[in-house]
């Protein structure tokens, strides 16, 4: 019963241990910031994607229809494809998740750097501080009298 216990205790020091609940927070902020990247690929730059290349881009419909099942009929679009059971390769829909992944890469960049870039202006500012000036030789003086004094 008390190796019970005591298991139970280590794990509830190491759940609510600070590392552990920063990892959480951290995890449901990635996957909220994850989202957002995917919103703005998907909302804005693929818009302005085919607004300059002239047309109607969509990377995630993109596939290659490697093999059709026998005698299908139906439309040739990635849906009815893959529900019918074809083998196709969707290199829009990787297109789609390597954008993401470049651009969230850049703006964990920028993020890093700018968190870089306010420690290191603290820093400075630090070390440039001016230390606290030594008291004047009289108030030295007069402070080691006080003290014998006191004695």
């Amino acid at each position: 019963m008390s190796k019970a216990r005591g298991f139970l205790q280590e794990f509830q020091e190491f759940a609510v241990k600070g590392n552990m609940i920063d990892l959480a927070v951290g995890v449901i902020i990635g996957a909220a910031f994850g989202k957002i990247i995917d919103s703005l690929v998907k909302d804005i730059i693929m818009p302005i994607i085919s607004f300059i290349l002239g047309g109607e881009v969509d990377f995630t419909s993109k596939f290659w229809l490697l093999r059709a099942p026998e005698g299908y009929s139906g439309p040739e679009t990635y849906d009815a494809l893959t529900e019918a059971g074809a083998v196709v390769l969707s290199w829009g829909s990787f297109i789609t998740v390597l954008i993401n992944f470049v651009l969230l890469a850049f703006v964990v960049f920028c993020l890093v750097k700018a968190v870089n870039s306010a420690r290191n202006r603290v820093a400075r500012q630090e070390e440039l501080a001016p230390e606290p000036e030594a008291p004047a030789e009289d108030v030295v003086l007069l402070r080691e009298i006080r003290d014998l004094l006191r004695k």
